[in-house]
């Protein structure tokens, strides 16, 4: 080892000598026979990592730096760590981190801001204490800044801790400093190559080569065109296209090495450090004009100077601050340019001259610079090695990506059970979605540093060849280990594209999409966007049900209407109504409503509906509609019809196997579900998803009988997961479901001779499936068959093809996502009324109070139902007008406009209790 710069402290490890500084490199007699792995630099301490993972330090032991009490000058062993395989170490000014083979992480030194992460009060920590909080978490590379930390993990999430001054922990504004490690968020999802850390700025590099960077920016050390310091990651936009490969900081200074062997640096340029040849700051990243002849392959960057190794003739070139000799130059003089480090440095594969003593020539094997020291690991001509080359990082300290060797080493596995570390390698490898994107990278050109529109810079016949060799029938426990991530990784909402409605007309798209399937693609009909329906949000879905709606009820109206034309000429023919009327009366709503949907024609089901309620007065804006579908609901799922079966559990409800009514009360509400999503009207239905799933034929699974019989589901898991091999004798199952029947217990065959056939490791799959299909399908198939024939008597298009289970949930049912708030920003004032008014502010005030069960009854009130439209609370557009009536009148709702009567109260406590008597009672319809 060489080592030059500032002694002062004995962070040279070079021994009682008398110098304060070292200004050429000199040999450090510790490290004969030894291989260093790393070296982290503070500003007044040394920690050395070797090869066997042992650490040694030195130098100044202020602050607890050095984890050790024993001798400053020289480098000592730290004891405490003696039992790790340490593998990288980094240091701030005053604290260390340091990390093992297992991903662990430990810090010792200055603690004034929480850069230790140890959740400790005590100002400095002398001893080297492991970072609980990030115990469950797989570290792969640790960087400090002088009073922040920053740490990588395997599965490409960026964690940070420590002092915020300057916005170095990426989190925003709002923290001073964190003493724990935090997730910063804005960057998951993200491939990452590397972190780095100078004084109080921060950077991460993709594997892609696109650098973030954030904190302090006083010198422009963020290099991006201002001085403004930043509080959450930027994109450096002007390095995006230089392939860069590695970055190292100083105190307010960047250096970034490219994949050609090229040096831009940015930030502070006062002393040299930039080397420009200047001193001015510099903004924006400018490459080294002086090393441009050269490949440089390792760049290291002290406080305030520079380092970089050309391995072609094997020398180090350093700039910046040369006062405590830390440049290697022989002089305490700033070098604004790269300026050769003395020595007699000798290039890899270089021939040894036979006239000199090859003990005096060095070849280089890696440079270390930090505070205002300097290092580099060498060895001689005879015996010398490759020199490490940044530009191929280590894959050891690099996140899991799917890749040629890893799948290899899967496999490589005996088959049978899947050992932990390699499950736990494939489910962090296919549950980070930062993974994903570094898996299957056009490695083979340089079309990955360009990602965008034109290029993905994915390698798509590699990510082929790969899944092929996962889904091998030899291994089938990698791809179950694989698929139970997969199905997991990306909620179907993450793929909507909120502007779509604004990118195209969406209307015109879903009839272009109906013609090409209804005959094929057509040379004059582009390509739709309906082809892609995951991109479609709530809103979008929303139009998309609006047009075919409107499609199919002007297709039913327009054939009304050339009937009614027909009939003035063809007396025989029957005038029809362009709507569907509904005539019921309260006390025989199911009656009424069955009779006439009986007679109704397949077509009329498409119209409009307008219902009339008999003996009642008003007329049919939609309130009306609203009131029938919440009443007929009501009294079809009353449970003296028996039709459904309540579970308590869950409050959800599901087909009765052991009813006694025919299959037309079913159909009828297949019907009037239907209804209800052609006419926009939301119902009270407490059916479990798998409803919705097996209206758009998806299979219902495990986590839809954990949704209705929770215990059962429970059980069913624990039954999946047991570990042990003697399944049979532990849970004694058969193939068989007990189910009750009018107070007797009845045993049904889930299969052929399913009670001879018991549940063993081998097949305890088959029959959590079987007992799935038994619960949803099998058990009622012939009441939800009725019930599916008249959903789609409605609902029998195409744009259901377009719909995802919870989608088709939420037009039914509505949500209950409620913003009690929006409710209240989006209501409009008629009248006297106006926002501030006196009566209107008391109102929200006693709404605000109300419990929320009361708040929905109100709404229920208001506009005949609990639940808000798919759309959300702004969508939902109430109005409250003035009346003339006195303090004793109640509030009246008028259902079909969503229009609240409200008397102009003037105390609160009147208000409250008008109010809540009101929608106590609150069914029925007549004029006022």
């Amino acid at each position: 080892m060489l080592c030059w710069g500032n002694a002062s402290f004995g962070q040279l490890g070079l021994g009682g000598i008398d110098e304060e500084i070292v200004l050429e490199p000199r040999k450090s007699d510790f490290f004969i026979n030894k291989k260093v792995r790393d070296v982290g630099c503070g500003l007044r301490h040394t920690v050395f990592v070797l090869d066997d993972g042992t650490v040694y330090t030195c130098g100044c032991n202020d602050l607890g730096q050095l984890g050790h009490e024993k001798s400053r000058k020289k480098p000592e062993q730290v004891v405490a760590l003696d039992a790790q395989n340490i593998v990288a170490v980094s240091c701030g000014e005053a604290h260390t981190l340091a990390l093992n083979d297992k991903g662990q992480v430990y810090a010792w030194g200055l603690d004034s801001d929480g850069q230790l992460g140890l959740l400790g009060s005590e100002e400095c920590i002398r001893v080297p204490r492991n970072i609980k909080s990030l115990s469950d978490i797989q570290i792969v590379q640790v960087a400090c800044g002088y009073y922040h930390s920053l740490a990588l993990s395997k599965a490409s999430e960026v964690f940070c801790w420590g002092q915020n001054k300057y916005g170095q922990l990426g989190l925003g504004i709002d923290y001073k400093k964190q003493t724990s490690p935090q997730l910063i968020k804005s960057l998951l999802g993200i491939p990452f190559m590397q972190i780095a850390a100078g004084g109080a700025h921060s950077f991460v590099l993709t594997l892609s080569g696109a650098i973030f960077g954030w904190g302090r920016n006083k010198f422009g050390q963020l290099g991006l065109n201002d001085e403004n310091d930043r509080y959450v990651p930027n994109l450096l936009k002007s390095l995006r296209t230089q392939k860069i490969v590695y970055i190292c900081c100083g105190e307010d200074h960047t250096a970034a090495l490219t994949k050609e062997g090229g040096v831009f640096t940015f930030g502070a340029g006062g002393y040299g450090q930039l080397g420009h040849n200047s001193t001015s700051h510099e903004i924006n990243p400018r490459k080294v004009f002086e090393l441009m002849g050269s490949i440089v392959t390792q760049i290291a960057c002290g406080r305030q100077h520079t380092s970089a190794f050309v391995p072609s003739s094997g020398r180090i070139y350093s700039f910046g601050l040369g006062g405590n000799g830390q440049l290697g130059t022989g002089s305490t003089s700033n070098r604004k340019s790269p300026f050769t480090v003395k020595g007699n440095w000798f290039p890899y594969n270089g021939q040894c001259p036979p006239d000199i003593d090859s003990e005096e020539y060095f070849c280089v094997k890696r440079i270390f610079s930090g505070g205002d020291q300097s290092f580099s690991h060498y060895s001689n001509p005879q015996n010398c090695g490759p020199p490490d080359d940044f530009r191929c990082p280590d894959p050891s300290r690099q996140i899991w990506t799917v890749n040629e060797a890893l799948i290899q080493k899967w496999l490589s596995y005996p088959s049978g059970r899947v050992p932990v570390e390699i499950a736990n390698e494939i489910d962090g490898t296919f549950s980070s979605s930062g993974c994903l994107n570094g898996s299957f990278l056009a490695v083979s050109n340089d079309d990955h540093y360009r990602t965008g529109t034109r290029f993905s810079g994915v390698d798509m016949n590699a990510a082929r060849l790969l899944f092929h060799k996962l889904i091998q029938p030899d291994h089938p426990q990698i791809s179950q280990q694989v698929n139970e991530k997969t199905g997991q990784i990306i909620q179907y909402d993450k793929f909507y594209i909120h502007e779509v409605q604004e990118l195209i007309d969406i209307r015109n798209d879903y009839i272009n999409w109906v013609q090409q399937q209804a005959y094929g693609m057509l040379a004059d009909i582009p390509v739709t966007i309906c082809t892609y329906p995951f991109v479609f949000d709530a809103q979008a879905k929303t139009t998309l049900l609006q047009t075919d709606a409107v499609l199919q009820m002007q297709m039913a109206i327009d054939q009304a209407h050339r009937q009614n034309v027909s009939s003035l000429f063809l007396p025989v023919i029957e005038s029809v109504n362009p709507c569907l009327i509904l005539v019921v009366r309260r006390e025989n709503i199911v009656g009424d409503a069955m009779e006439v949907l009986r007679k109704t024609k397949n077509i009329d089901y498409k119209k409009p509906l307008k219902v009339i309620f008999v003996g009642e007065d008003a007329v049919d804006a939609g309130g009306v509609r609203k009131e029938f579908f919440l009443l007929i609901m009501r009294e079809l799922l009353d449970p003296k019809y028996g039709m459904f079966r309540y579970y308590e559990d869950s409050r959800l409800i599901w087909f009765s196997d052991k009813t006694f009514e025919d299959s037309d009360l079913f159909h009828l509400i297949g019907v009037i579900c239907g209804l209800a999503i052609y006419n926009f009207t939301i119902v009270d239905l407490h059916f479990p998803l798998a409803l919705y799933k097996k209206l758009l034929k998806k299979k219902p699974s495990l986590d839809d009988l954990k949704e209705l019989m929770p215990d059962v589901g429970r059980s069913m898991q624990q039954l999946l997961d047991y570990p042990e091999d003697d399944v049979e004798e532990t849970f004694c199952l058969n193939f068989t479901i007990t189910v009750e029947n009018f107070g007797a217990t009845e045993v049904k065959e889930l299969v052929l001779n399913g009670a001879d056939t018991a549940v063993n490791k081998q097949n305890r799959h088959e029959f959590v499936d079987a007992y799935v299909d038994y619960i949803f399908n099998k058990s009622v198939a012939s009441l939800f068959d009725a019930f599916h024939a008249g959903f789609h008597k409605v609902c029998g298009g195409k744009v259901l093809q377009l719909f995802q289970p919870n989608e088709l949930q939420a037009m039914v049912i509505g949500n209950t996502n409620y913003d009690w708030k929006e409710l209240e920003k989006n209501t409009e004032y008629k009248g006297e009324y106006w926002a501030e008014h006196p009566t209107i502010k008391i109102f929200w005030e006693v709404f605000h109070e109300l419990p929320l069960e009361k708040k929905k009854q109100f709404l229920l009130f208001l506009t005949g139902s609990d639940r808000i439209p798919i759309l959300g609370m702004k969508s939902l557009k109430l109005v409250i007008q003035s009346t003339g009536g006195g303090e004793e009148y109640l509030p009246v709702s008028h259902t079909c406009f969503n229009l609240l009567d409200l008397p102009k109260y003037t105390e609160k406590e009147t208000l409250r209790s008008k109010l809540i008597q009101a929608i106590d009672h609150n069914e029925g319809f007549s004029l006022i």
